[in-house]
C-alpha cells in the first residue's frame, strides 16, 4: 500500500485538485499512489491548545466518498490518533474518506470534553466537505475500547443535524460505567478506584459520581429509535472493558427497535482492533445477534468477524449507489 501525504501549509492546494478527482473515474497507472494523506488538520482550539485530525482519502474513486471518523482508544487518558488500523488500508483504499481525529484525554479535561470534541470534528467534517470532495451526508464513526465508548455516546446524543451521524462501529466500548464492576469477568480490572479510566474521565471517584453526571457519560441511557444503526464487536475474554457492556447495548438498541449487530469473538481480549490478532487465520469463532426491525433478532454462529465485516456494515449504511447521483 502506497500513499503520499500533504502538510497543512499544502492543504488549501490540494482541495480543489480532490474535488475534481473525486468528479470522475481516474484510472491512474499502475504507480499511482491509491490514498493521499492530508495530516495535522485543525478541527478545533481548546484552552489547551489545538485539535488535530488526519484525512486518508481516497486516490481514484468514481463517488464522492463517505467519511469515517476513527476515534482511538486508551482509557481516555492516554494514546493519540496514531493508534489505529492501517486506515489507509481498511478502508481509504476501497473507496472511504478515514478521519483520523484526537480528543482531550482525560488528564488535559474532563467529561465531556471528549464529547464535544468529537462532536467538533464530526461539524468540521461537514463544513469542510466541499473542500476536500466528501460526503457531507454519510457519516460513520468508528472507535474502539474509550474510542468506542465516545462513537456511541456521540451517535445516542446526537440532536442537532450537523451531529447526526449514519452509522456507528463500537469496538469493546464501555456502556454503562455504574454496571462495569458487576459485570467484569474473573480477573477483570476494576472500575471503581479513583484512579480508574472512569473516574479519571468524571474526575471523580466513580463510586460517588452523582445520578446525572453518570446518565450524561453512559451511551445505554441516550438510546431511542433516532439511533443509528450499530455493529458491536467484542472480545469473549475481555478483562478490562467486560463483554456484558456490548450485550446490553445491543439490548437496549434492539428493544428501541434499531438496527444493530452484535459480535461476540471467542477468546479474543482487549485492544484486537489495534493489534494482528483480528486479522489471523484461521479466525476465532464468532457469535452474532442480529437485530433488524423488518425480521427481529437472530442468533447464530459466523461470519468471521474480520476487517471486512466491518467493510461490508459501512458499505450496507454510507455508501450510495453511484447510478442514483
Amino acid at each position: 500500500m502506497t500513499h503520499s501525504d500533504t502538510s497543512p501549509d499544502e492543504a488549501h492546494t490540494f482541495a480543489p485538485a480532490t474535488t475534481r478527482r473525486f468528479a470522475r473515474t481516474d484510472v491512474g497507472s499502475p504507480d499511482q499512489p491509491e490514498t493521499v494523506v492530508v495530516r495535522d488538520l485543525e478541527y478545533a482550539r481548546r484552552a489547551t491548545g489545538p485539535l488535530l485530525l488526519d484525512l486518508h482519502l481516497p486516490a481514484r474513486t468514481v463517488v464522492v466518498p463517505p467519511v469515517v471518523v476513527w476515534l482511538h482508544g486508551g482509557g481516555w487518558r492516554k494514546g493519540d490518533r496514531s493508534f489505529a488500523p492501517d486506515l489507509d488500508r481498511y478502508f481509504a483504499a476501497r473507496g472511504y474518506a478515514m478521519a483520523n481525529v484526537e480528543y482531550r484525554l482525560s488528564g488535559e479535561a474532563t467529561f465531556p470534553a471528549q464529547l464535544d470534541d468529537v462532536r467538533a470534528a464530526v461539524r468540521w467534517l461537514r463544513d469542510s466537505a466541499d473542500d476536500f470532495g466528501l460526503d457531507a451526508s454519510s457519516i460513520g464513526l468508528w472507535g474502539s475500547s474509550a474510542g468506542g465508548h465516545l462513537a456511541a455516546l456521540a451517535a445516542t446524543t446526537a440532536t442537532d443535524d450537523r451531529d447526526r451521524v449514519q452509522a456507528v462501529v463500537d469496538g469493546y466500548g464501555p456502556t454503562d460505567f455504574a454496571l462495569a464492576d458487576a459485570q467484569a469477568l474473573p480477573g477483570g480490572m476494576p472500575h471503581a478506584p479513583a484512579d480508574s479510566p472512569e473516574s479519571e474521565l468524571l474526575g471523580v471517584p466513580l463510586g460517588e459520581a452523582d445520578v446525572d453526571l453518570l446518565r450524561a457519560v453512559n451511551p445505554i441511557a441516550h438510546i431511542t429509535p433516532a439511533a443509528p444503526p450499530f455493529l458491536i464487536l467484542h472480545g469473549t475474554a475481555d478483562l478490562l472493558v467486560p463483554p456484558g457492556q456490548s450485550e446490553i447495548l445491543h439490548a437496549a438498541l434492539a428493544a428501541a427497535g434499531v438496527e444493530a449487530t452484535l459480535c461476540l469473538i471467542d477468546g479474543l481480549g482487549h485492544a484486537f482492533l489495534t493489534g494482528r490478532q483480528f486479522e489471523s487465520r484461521p479466525c476465532p469463532p464468532v457469535s452474532i445477534r442480529s437485530f433488524v426491525p423488518s425480521r427481529g433478532e437472530r442468533i447464530a454462529s459466523g461470519p468471521s468477524a474480520t476487517f471486512e465485516l466491518i467493510e461490508r456494515f459501512l458499505d450496507r449504511h454510507l455508501r450510495r449507489d453511484p447510478w442514483d447521483r
